[in-house]
C-alpha cells in the first residue's frame, strides 16, 4: 500500500470485528466506512480502537430503526461524517463524502423520473417545514429522510475540491448508479470515486478515461485500500463477490 491508501470498507450492516482486525494491521492508515453501518453500540464505542482515524457516510440503511439513526447521528460522533463536506487528512489529501440514496418523493435526478428531475425539496430544512411537527425527527423532516439525498448537499459540495469521493449510491458506470454523480466528482475534481450500497466491485476501469475520474464499489463488508493514483489492493473480498459476475479489476 502507498502513503496516500485509504481503507474503504463496504456496508457493514452491524459487524466491524474485520473492521478492526484490518485497521490495525495498517495504524496509520484512514479508514472510511462507506454506510449501512447500523452500529449495535455508538460507532464509536464499537470501533473505539480506530477513531482517531475513522471517517464515515450514512446509509439508506442507517435510518431504518430509531436506535440506530441515533448512534449515527448522536453529536458527539457525527463530526466524524464526511457527507456533504470536504476534510482534509493527514498529508494534505481532501477527502469527500455524500451519503444517504436519491428517493424520488425528495429528489430523483434521472431526467426520466417523476418531475423530470427536478427536486420536491431542494434541502433538508426546506423538507421539514413541509413536515408535520408530529412527523419531524430531531426537527428536521421524518427519520426516513436524514438518508435522503438533497439538492443543497451536492451543490454545497460541487463549489469545492477534493482529490477522493465516497458516495454511498454509484455513479454512472454502475447499472444502478447516477451519471448526476458523475458530474459531481467531475465539478469537484476527484481523482477517485468510491461506493457502496449495491454491495458488488465491478471493474469499471473501461470506463475510467471517459468518465474522467477511477471509479470503485466495495463489495458487502468487504475493505479495500485504494490510493490516490486508483491502485487497489482487496484485503477483505466482499461476501457476495465470488457470485457477481465481472467483479475483477
Amino acid at each position: 500500500m502507498s502513503d496516500t491508501s485509504i481503507l474503504f470498507c463496504g456496508d457493514p450492516h452491524g459487524r466491524f470485528a474485520h473492521i478492526l482486525r484490518v485497521a490495525q494491521e495498517f495504524p496509520s492508515t484512514p479508514v472510511v466506512l462507506l454506510g449501512d453501518m447500523e452500529p449495535q453500540n455508538d460507532l464509536l464505542i464499537e470501533l473505539q480502537p480506530i477513531a482517531s482515524r475513522l471517517w464515515w457516510i450514512h446509509g439508506n440503511h442507517d435510518t431504518d430503526e430509531e436506535a440506530v439513526a441515533h448512534r449515527v447521528w448522536d453529536d458527539k460522533v457525527v463530526h466524524h461524517s464526511i457527507n456533504a463536506r470536504v476534510v482534509i487528512l493527514p498529508g494534505g489529501l481532501r477527502i469527500a463524502g455524500l451519503g444517504g440514496v436519491f428517493r424520488e418523493s425528495v429528489w430523483h435526478p434521472d431526467p426520466g423520473a417523476a418531475r423530470g428531475g427536478r427536486p420536491a425539496f431542494t434541502s433538508r430544512e426546506e423538507h421539514a417545514r413541509s413536515t408535520p411537527r408530529k412527523d419531524r425527527w430531531r426537527d428536521g423532516p421524518q427519520r426516513r429522510h436524514w438518508s435522503s439525498i438533497y439538492p443543497s448537499e451536492v451543490d454545497r459540495l460541487a463549489s469545492q475540491r477534493c482529490d477522493v469521493l465516497v458516495l454511498h449510491e454509484a455513479p454512472g458506470y454502475h447499472p444502478l448508479g447516477f451519471s448526476a454523480l458523475d458530474d459531481l466528482a467531475r465539478a469537484m475534481g476527484a481523482q477517485v470515486v468510491v461506493h457502496g450500497h449495491h454491495h458488488d466491485s465491478l471493474d469499471s476501469s473501461a470506463r475510467w478515461e471517459q468518465q474522467g475520474f477511477k471509479s470503485f464499489g466495495v463489495g458487502l463488508r468487504g475493505i479495500t485500500a485504494i490510493d490516490i493514483h486508483g491502485k487497489a489492493e482487496v484485503l477483505v473480498p466482499g461476501e457476495l463477490d465470488a457470485s457477481r459476475f465481472n467483479r475483477g479489476r
